[in-house]
């Protein structure tokens, strides 16, 4: 019998919830074949198992949570199977495939020799890669495994790795969407019902309550004519051929370029130190049906307009429908929430910790407004603007607000410079 155990999904994640198996007991699966589909706070993830055989049993039901280290599959028959074990004290603890120490990793080696002569790597892939799920990200990304530098135990690749050079390369991962039943909760008829916080929910609700806790925040906000942001939008899509460019691209566009002329609103604190970050990793919240996240554009400073737009639709499709893996999800440096379309008007928005500042965009309605002196009817909207007050003070926060709210009114002035 061959035990797979939930391995580390990368990015400090201890426990996972089954949303749906892909096999069944009594199924025969092959080496790297998804068995199962977990959600983890981040994302949704497609586990392989690393070994063959066939399915004796299913360590938990849809819906069911389970710490990284528990039994998740077990295999009979399986081919060249390496236990994963639990190692002595002076090794790493329980070690999940394709990590510990190397002590560990020989000791594994003997058990595994004592059952059956091992397979000859056929490829570096097999050499340099042990985890069914680090080979499965790097199949999917694209990533030259020769370039990479294993971090792990004798040189071992890690998820870690290959993430850090999809960053890199600014690739963006391909994943398979699917569509993800909802966990069903039980409810009493005759009891109020109960639902976990737990997974992403959990993880909002963390994060929302750290930065209410630790960042004295302060709001400004401002009513602005959005008339001509339409009207050149309306220019820029008249092309039927010409790939579209949304409204929240531009605003994202003005919002990069306001960062630019006030980075301390593109910063971080740590300790006594504000720090300033050369890049504009760009977040921007998503409502799902899994609940808000906030999908990253990295180095939106780098990217026209047009490539705005593009990112901005992938992301939304990918949080939409599940597939978004966790480096998609982290290392936003400012947030930008468009929460008009829900119909409202402004927001007093939670920044997202540990970023310093969130710009909310409400809906744009008609308004009578006076041009030049005359009372006429304009397309309106409302900026709002949260920031940290221990990074920066009311003249860089309205300063700021004022420069996106100017190419709002007046877009062509700040297009003409780019």
């Amino acid at each position: 019998m061959a035990v797979f155990k939930l391995p580390d999904l990368g990015e400090g994640l201890t426990e996972a919830e089954i949303v749906t198996w892909h096999v069944a007991v009594g199924d025969t699966v092959a080496v790297d074949q998804t068995v199962v589909e977990v959600e983890t706070a981040k994302a949704s993830v497609e586990v392989p198992v690393p070994f063959a055989g066939r399915v004796a049993t299913l360590h938990g039901a849809a819906g069911e949570v389970l710490t990284v280290g528990r039994p998740l599959i077990t295999v009979e028959e399986a081919a060249n199977f390496v236990e994963p074990g639990v190692v002595s004290p002076e090794g790493s603890g329980n070690v999940l495939i394709g990590y510990g120490t190397p002590a560990a990793q020989a000791r594994r080696g003997r058990r595994g020799r004592a059952r059956q002569a091992p397979a000859a790597p056929s490829t570096s892939d097999r050499v340099r890669v042990i985890s069914p799920l680090v080979r499965q990200l790097v199949r999917k990304s694209g990533v030259d495994l020769r370039t990479l530098s294993g971090t792990g135990t004798d040189g071992i690749v890690s998820r870690a790795d290959v993430e850090r050079a999809i960053a890199r390369a600014n690739e963006k991962p391909t994943e398979n969407p699917v569509d993800k039943p909802t966990p069903k909760h039980t409810q009493n008829t005759e009891a109020d019902q109960r639902i976990p916080l737990r997974g992403l929910r959990k993880t909002v609700a963390d994060k929302l309550t750290r930065s209410r806790r630790e960042i004295p925040e302060a709001t400004v906000w401002v009513d602005v004519d959005a008339t001509e942001l339409l009207r050149l939008r309306a220019a820029l899509n008249a092309d039927p051929a010409a790939p579209k460019i949304s409204l929240l691209a531009l605003l994202a566009r003005f919002t990069v370029a306001g960062l630019q002329q006030f980075p301390e609103l593109n910063s971080r604190l740590e300790g006594d130190e504000i720090v300033l970050s050369k890049a504009i990793n760009l977040g921007f919240a998503t409502q799902t049906d899994r609940g808000l996240v906030v999908p990253v554009v990295r180095d939106a400073h780098t990217h026209s307009v047009e490539e705005l737009s593009a990112a901005l639709a992938e992301r939304t499709g990918q949080a939409r429908a599940g597939g978004l893996a966790p480096v998609d999800l982290t290392g936003g440096t400012f947030t930008l929430n468009n929460y008009g379309v829900f119909g409202v008007d402004g927001s007093a928005a939670i920044i997202n910790h540990p970023e310093v500042a969130i710009l909310g965009v409400g809906r744009i309605i008609d308004r009578p407004w006076i041009v030049d002196g005359e009372v006429t009817a304009r397309k309106i909207t409302e900026l709002t603007l949260a920031f940290d007050h221990r990074v920066c003070d009311g003249g860089v926060a309205g300063g700021f607000l004022r420069f996106v709210a100017d190419c709002v009114e007046n877009p062509l002035r700040l297009l003409r410079s780019l």
